[in-house]
């Protein structure tokens, strides 16, 4: 077994093992997530330190751990009980740190989390920041973009998803209700006729975001509608003005449209299609360990939306 006392790379009296840990959960997170990419992501460093890491692990045990091919990693048979002992190792040391952070009562460290521009804007940026007020040590990185970022490769603790969740091997938590309306203003509707299907949407100017396509519910089921229109843009806030003004029909959520509902800007139509089950969550990766900081950031969020609801906002 290349984990013992006999390795010197281990030796208890010596100062080697402090020297490589850095190395050794470089090793560990290659193993757990298949590549140099995905384990400097989460570290936060660059596939290159990766595997000059890696590199120096094997150079000091004079051992091959990994075979490597131009698209995969993977853990050689021989090095299985190495690993075993490294990642189990590495989880003793992070409890370790949690239960004495416990213990002093302090949250340290850093978290990134992303989000959608609008909803990061106008909801979730407060509470982040009172978030970073409470827990000073703690590091925050809040990322807003409308792209669909993912949080393994691109190093993110948590991010916030719309919508309905595509099945994947991430964590979820509920955050709070979402609804997604289409609406037109009474000016459009004085010049085109108020659709009632699907199909009479070809028929009419559909203002875009980023996507092609509205979410729609019909059958008893969600699906991805194409829909065409003469103008595009990656704000919700442009879109809605855009509709406000007669430019077209816009599908938004409703934290967008409330004000603009309830003054008469906007007519909500075809509410049958609308989906009932969409929501906003929070999204986090299913690893065997997860920072205290990082549940009392989860716990935080759950407990101010479970008290706000971004609906009349």
């Amino acid at each position: 077994m290349l984990l013992s006392d006999n390795n010197p790379l281990f030796a208890v009296n010596g100062s080697r093992t402090m020297k490589h840990l850095e190395s050794i959960e470089a090793f560990v997170e290659v193993v757990q997530k298949g590549s140099f990419s995905a384990a400097a992501a989460k570290l936060g460093v660059s596939a290159s330190h990766i595997s000059r890491q890696v590199a120096t692990l094997e150079k000091e045990l004079g051992v091959n751990l990994l075979f490597r091919t131009t698209r995969t990693v993977r853990l050689r048979r021989e090095a299985e009980p190495f690993y075993a002992e490294c990642a189990a190792a590495l989880d003793r040391i992070r409890t370790a740190e949690g239960t004495l952070n416990q213990e002093h009562g302090r949250l340290t460290g850093q978290l990134r989390v992303t989000c959608a521009t609008s909803f990061g804007q106008k909801f979730l940026g407060p509470f982040i920041n009172e978030f970073a007020i409470r827990h000073p040590d703690i590091e925050v990185d809040l990322f807003l973009t409308n792209r669909n970022v993912d949080l393994i490769e691109e190093g993110f603790d948590l991010g916030i998803r719309m919508g309905k969740l595509e099945d994947s091997s991430m964590l979820s938590r509920r955050l709070c209700d979402r609804s997604e309306f289409i609406c037109g203003s009474p000016d459009y509707f004085r010049r085109h006729p108020v659709p009632t299907t699907l199909e009479d949407l070809s028929r009419h100017n559909c203002l875009r975001g980023t996507n092609d396509f509205w979410n729609v519910y019909e059958g008893g089921g969600r699906k991805r509608l194409p829909v065409s229109g003469s103008f595009r843009a990656n704000s919700g806030y442009v879109l809605l003005d855009a509709a406000i003004r007669g430019l077209g029909l816009v599908q938004l959520p409703d934290y967008y449209l409330t004000g603009a509902l309830d003054s008469g800007q906007l007519v909500s139509v075809m509410e049958e299609f609308h989906d009932p089950y969409s929501g906003v969550w929070m999204v986090y990766p299913n690893t065997r360990f997860r920072p205290r900081r990082l549940n009392a950031l989860i716990d935080f969020l759950a407990d101010r939306f479970g008290a706000f609801s971004p609906v009349g906002a």
